[in-house]
Parts: structure tokens; sequence; C-alpha cells
């Protein structure tokens, strides 16, 4: 009902460019993590360990500079965006959802509680994927199971499969869906 409702520009542009960014910030993500496994494959250097003796502003996270940098927060707000997309849609929490006006306390709690594990778990899930390497103060690196190369190397080719399965199941499935709707028309 929202789609017949929205204008011919948000429909026919804004939701077409709206899917190609989401497509290409997931494409992003994957490649940085594939990356990232073949660094573990041939370097010790590439495990999320803490940072020592890097000041801030002297040595770069990236090795894009800015671009990269800036590119690693996108990606992070994406990642986040993502987890609590897919936190709430899982069947388990989809009766967490607050409704307007009509959320009792022990939701709210619940959702505080939720959401304060997700962005906890951010900073170590974007270093163990390999997206970043900045710490802040946290020193998220001195976790003793980043030192396992087997649970690391695990977890990116977990992210990299499982996303890239998703990604395929859905633009497949829509491109068959689009077909079927075209020569269903045609006959």
């Amino acid at each position: 009902e929202l789609r017949h409702r929205a204008s011919p520009w948000q429909r026919n542009l804004g939701y077409p460019l709206a899917m190609l960014g989401l497509l290409a910030l997931t494409g992003i993500s994957v490649l940085i993590v594939c990356f990232h496994v073949l660094e573990l494959l041939l370097d010790d250097a590439a495990m999320p360990r803490g940072i020592q003796d890097a000041s801030l502003g002297q040595v770069s996270f990236s090795i894009f500079g800015s671009f990269g940098a800036a590119l690693q927060v996108v990606l992070i707000f994406y990642l986040m965006l993502s987890s609590v997309v897919g936190f709430y849609s899982s069947p388990l929490f989809t009766r967490l959802l607050p409704e307007r006006q009509d959320t009792p306390l022990t939701k709210i709690i619940g959702n505080c509680v939720s959401l304060l594990v997700l962005s906890s778990a951010l900073p170590v899930f974007s270093r163990t994927l390999g997206i970043t390497r900045f710490d802040l103060l946290g020193d998220f690196g001195r976790f003793n199971w980043l030192g396992n190369f087997y649970i690391v190397f695990l977890y990116n080719m977990g992210f990299a499969g499982l996303t890239t399965l998703c990604l395929v199941k859905r633009v497949s499935w829509a491109v068959q869906a689009e077909l079927i709707r075209a020569f269903g028309e045609a006959r």
C-alpha cells in the first residue's frame, strides 16, 4: 500500500537507488572480508589484536587514506543498521518491536538491553571482520579469542559465505519473479 502511494520519482528513482546502494555496501563489505581472509592466510599481522604504540593522527588506519576511513565509517553504520534490522526481523524477536503509544515498560527495557548488546558487539564485530583496525578507547584487541586464527578465520568465512548466499538468493529471487511476471504478461 505504501508503494502505491509513493510518488513516481520515489518509485522509479528512489527505490532503485536505495537498492543499488544497499547492494553496493553489501558487496563492498564482502570484498573487504574476503581480502581480510586472504590477509589472514598470508600474514599473521592481520589478526585483530590490539595496536601497540599507534598514536592517533600519526598512523593511517586505512590503506586508502581519508577515503578509506570514510568508507570504514559508512560500512560500520551499515553493519549497525543491518544487524538491528536483522535482529528485529528474526522470528524470535519480532514480538519485541515497540508499538506506537502502547509499549509496556518491560518491552522498553528489553529493547534497551538488546540495543546495548548489539552496540557493544559492533566494535568487536567490525574488528574481527577486518573492516577497521581502530580501537578508540575500548582496546577490543585484548580478547584472547581474537588471537585464535581458526575462530577468526571461520568467523570471516561464515560472514562472507552467508552474506553472499543471502545476496544471491535475494537478487535471484527478485529476478526470477520479474521474469515470471514478464513472461506471464506476454502470453
